[in-house]
């Protein structure tokens, strides 16, 4: 197998990995375990412990924007920012978000590569978000507003499920949907 192939295949079994078991506490070993080769394989491929982590958020992000861009956008904002809210739920944007909130917290702390992964991670699904508001009908002159709006909104609701329910959170959706639709005029 050419060794681009093999570090692609490598990458993709490590995301799955880590999208099933977390960031956080992430070690080499058990990782190069369960995907079927050796730690010293996933330092040649990937350069460093830091080097593959940087890569897998990479390919979490990949995944979700390949999730958003495929997802049939509605007539409205209001009902984009409800559909959005829904698709965070599902199992690959679930995934793929607490990874980010896991890489982020790290980046937070200013540990690298966390803090640059999660800047690339966050201007490519911003750009996506964009993409799906204009699809929904946004003017484009508002599309970036909404966007950050509705982005910071659900993620912090996201953030939210690990101690209330999505029932508890559902006004507050439609509150968040309702504000977006206003902006959109």
């Amino acid at each position: 197998m050419p060794e681009e192939s093999r570090r692609d295949a490598l990458l993709a079994a490590c995301t799955d990995h880590v999208l099933a078991e977390g960031l956080i506490g992430l070690s080499l070993r058990p990782l190069a375990a369960a995907v079927g080769t050796s730690d010293r394989m996933l330092i040649y491929h990937f350069g460093s412990r830091d080097g593959l982590v940087a890569a897998v958020v990479d390919e979490s992000t990949n995944r979700s924007v390949a999730y958003l861009n495929a997802l049939q956008a509605p007539t409205s904002v209001r009902t984009g920012v409800l559909r959005l809210w829904q698709a965070y739920r599902e199992p690959p944007l679930h995934a793929c978000n607490l990874i980010y909130v896991q890489a982020a917290v790290s980046g937070y702390l200013g540990q690298e590569p966390y803090r640059s992964a999660v800047r690339s991670s966050n201007d490519r699904w911003a750009a996506a978000m964009r993409d799906w508001f204009q699809r929904c009908g946004a003017p484009r002159a508002k599309v970036a507003r909404i966007t950050q709006l509705v982005e910071s909104s659900l993620l912090g609701f996201h953030v939210d499920l690990a101690t209330d329910s999505p029932a508890e959170l559902s006004r507050a959706v439609k509150d968040l949907a309702d504000a977006a639709e206003g902006l959109a005029g």
